[in-house]
């Protein structure tokens, strides 16, 4: 009799294990490295890999032997990608994290040549600010154009990002804190991709403070970004609570995670 347990059969949970195994890891597995990787006995993943062929859930390779993810996993990840609204799923999140932090929550997409805020929701201590739903933030000079340059794809940012740093080179001082070149902003997009979020303290707004992170899609690329908007720069400091708040929101609502 398969054992059950309080939340599943522990026997699917185990075989389920082993098909997320071999998901984290690019290209086929031996069976010995699949157990291993496990922690169980090469003669009970054998089992697993044969049932999980017979599905199509996993397929062997001919002459190596060795064990890959098969069309039917092909088409699940498909069909979940379909389905997958990343926009709306996150906007149902915003009340909560608005009254978690205090802070107004803003919700972008890039549409329209830029970031694109489509979603707001007021904080406990509403932030007077122009910024309202359709209002297109700059890409370099905003928090949430920062994460779009650092994640989205680039021929889908080149526009902007070629236009804004025109116009940042002509006028020395438009971007105080990083180098209007093409180098500079290699620099910018490494240090945050590195920390997985950038934040903003009254350089381009003052009396603004913002924080923005990215929703991630399963190609590690930003469906949309989530900006935390204030006026007390210790919200938006390293190890503040509402920061912490803000990339536990995200990373819940991205399928590719950004660093911790």
């Amino acid at each position: 009799m398969t054992e059950e347990t309080g939340h599943g059969l522990k026997s699917l949970d185990t075989a389920l294990s082993v098909l997320a195994f071999m998901g984290d890891h690019d290209g086929a597995l031996s069976l010995s490295d699949i157990a291993r990787g496990c922690n169980m006995p090469p003669s009970k993943v054998h089992r697993y890999l044969a049932s999980f062929v017979t599905a199509g859930l996993v397929k062997q390779q001919g002459r190596s032997g060795r064990y890959d993810l098969g069309p039917a996993a092909m088409q699940l990840g498909l069909a979940a990608i379909a389905r997958h609204d990343f926009v709306n799923a996150t906007a149902d999140g915003l009340p909560e994290l608005a009254l978690q932090t205090g802070m107004t929550v803003l919700l972008a997409v890039w549409a329209n040549e830029g970031a694109t805020v489509v979603r707001w929701q007021r904080g406990l201590s509403p932030t007077v600010t122009s910024i309202g739903l359709g209002t297109t933030l700059p890409l370099l000079s905003s928090a949430t154009g920062r994460i779009f340059l650092s994640y989205a794809p680039k021929a889908a940012i080149k526009r902007a990002r070629d236009n804004e740093l025109r116009r940042a080179a002509r006028a020395p001082g438009t971007l105080p804190d990083v180098a209007a070149t093409a180098e500079g902003l290699e620099q910018l997009k490494t240090a945050i991709r590195a920390r997985g979020y950038e934040t903003l303290s009254g350089e381009f707004i003052p009396g603004l403070v913002a924080a923005a992170a990215p929703i991630l899609d399963w190609q590690g690329e930003a469906q949309a970004v989530v900006t935390l908007v204030g006026v007390d720069p210790a919200h938006v400091a390293p190890g503040s609570e509402p920061l912490a708040a803000l990339r536990r929101f995200c990373m819940t609502h991205s399928v590719e995670r950004a660093p911790v």
